[in-house]
């Protein structure tokens, strides 16, 4: 459904072209694809449609700068914050400060609010930079500094400020996910492999007892499916929503390049978890990714909850097992661990979903620190059912699980963490060590 007309009064400053260029400006930064070229059909749409009335003015400009469905809710937001009295400034602020929840009524961020305030505010910020005159001397030579791209590489989520995440999820949008073609079990016809009896006595009772050449057939390569578990409880705030938006990327690209190419993954499915389990993937097919997000988080009614990884887990394999990993899924399962109820249910619950798909990679944030351990109940009971580990806490960090997909003998941090817990293990036994 088309999103309306917004309310608000249309300045008249003498300066409509301008504010058509700079509103033009806003777009480009929140991701819509505009050049000069529909900045002067929208000039020229203006003045042969006339902005007498606000609904034309809006339906006009959404006609020149619109061209995908789901650009229609950006366009509203942008449009909504720029036409508007000078005091918008406010009001955008207020859309990027972290909000205290209590026990009065939230009103929910329309989906692509933040992504408005973030490309007008980066369009109104000043320049705080004092101006230097020719003759200014330089104090510190910056020359082999790392650039601002490749800090933002290794830059942890939970540190980054809203402009670096902002970049951050662009470059995500861009992190390619490579596959390992799977060998199909149909045989096919194909110009290479073994011979098709059938068809070749088939093609010589045609022929009268003769055969001009040996049809063959073959199992063709096929795309794996990935399967995503997130958990978005308290303790993974800070790392679920760019994970997710990670997956989001993913099942786009994988949604245009289906029936193409053979190098990418089958079908893309996404579930989250904190005190329940929740299938987020139909609302992951959305093109726009806050509008996808937007709608996973009103699905997720226990975002930034408890944790009850073993049940969730188990519910999981009881509802879902069968139909999303009957064709060999790889399953990137996305916590950090922490479970408060009982690890034995856990470790059943890991088992089973171990030997249920192909494999099992597990993104664990808490690598970041040089000093992780394996001694959290939770962490001791999952590690052993697991055939990769890898951090999940940066841009980096995405990319060697990236590698990790693509390797299947890869196993990141696995081998060293379960050294490290039959090293405490051993410790623990009554004389050990003496």
């Amino acid at each position: 459904m088309a999103e309306g007309p917004p309310a608000l009064p249309i300045p008249e400053d003498g300066k409509l072209l301008h504010n058509i260029a700079h509103f033009a400006r806003a777009l480009r930064r929140a991701g819509l694809p505009i050049g000069p070229g529909r900045v002067r059909e929208a000039a020229e749409a203006v003045a042969a449609a006339g902005f007498g009335r606000r609904e034309d003015f809006y339906w006009t400009l959404h006609a020149c700068f619109v061209s995908r469905p789901e650009q229609r809710v950006v366009f509203a937001q942008v449009f909504r914050l720029f036409w508007r009295d000078p005091r918008y400034m406010e009001h955008m602020m207020a859309l990027l400060l972290p909000s205290v929840r209590g026990v009065a009524e939230e009103r929910a961020a329309a989906p692509g609010a933040r992504r408005a305030a973030e490309a007008l505010l980066d369009a109104a910020a000043p320049d705080a930079s004092p101006p230097q005159d020719d003759a200014a001397r330089i104090e510190i030579d910056a020359s082999r500094t790392a650039s601002a791209r490749e800090r933002l590489r290794t830059l942890d989520f939970e540190q980054m400020s809203v402009a670096e995440a902002a970049a951050a999820r662009r470059m995500l949008a861009d992190l390619a996910l490579p596959a390992r073609p799977l060998p199909a079990r149909r045989l096919l016809p194909q110009a290479q492999g073994r011979v098709d009896p059938r068809r070749a006595l088939r093609a010589m009772m045609r022929r009268g007892g003769d055969i001009a050449a040996l049809p063959r057939r073959a199992a063709p390569p096929r795309r794996p499916d990935l399967v995503v578990i997130c958990d978005i409880s308290g303790s993974m705030a800070a790392y679920s929503r760019m994970l997710l938006q990670f997956t989001h990327a993913v099942a786009c690209r994988t949604g245009q390049v289906r029936g193409r190419r053979a190098g990418g993954w089958g079908r893309v499915h996404a579930f989250t978890f904190g005190t329940r389990l929740t299938n987020i993937t139909r609302h992951l097919a959305q093109r726009d990714a806050d509008a996808a997000l937007t709608a996973a988080g009103a699905e997720a009614q226990d975002w930034q909850g408890g944790t009850r990884i073993g049940a969730c887990l188990a519910a999981f394999n009881r509802d879902w097992s069968r139909r999303v990993l009957a064709r060999g899924a790889v399953v990137v399962l996305i916590t950090d661990g922490l479970e408060r109820d009982d690890p034995a249910v856990l470790a059943a619950a890991m088992e089973r979903l171990h030997l249920s798909c192909r494999r099992l990679i597990w993104v664990n944030p808490l690598l970041r620190w040089d000093g992780f351990a394996p001694r959290a109940a939770g962490v001791r009971a999952m590690l052993p059912h697991v055939d990769a580990l890898r951090a999940g806490h940066s841009l980096a960090s995405l990319q060697a699980l990236a590698a990790a997909l693509a390797d299947p003998g890869d196993g990141g941090e696995r081998a060293r963490m379960l050294r490290a817990m039959a090293a405490e293990g051993a410790g623990a036994r009554p004389g050990a060590g003496a």
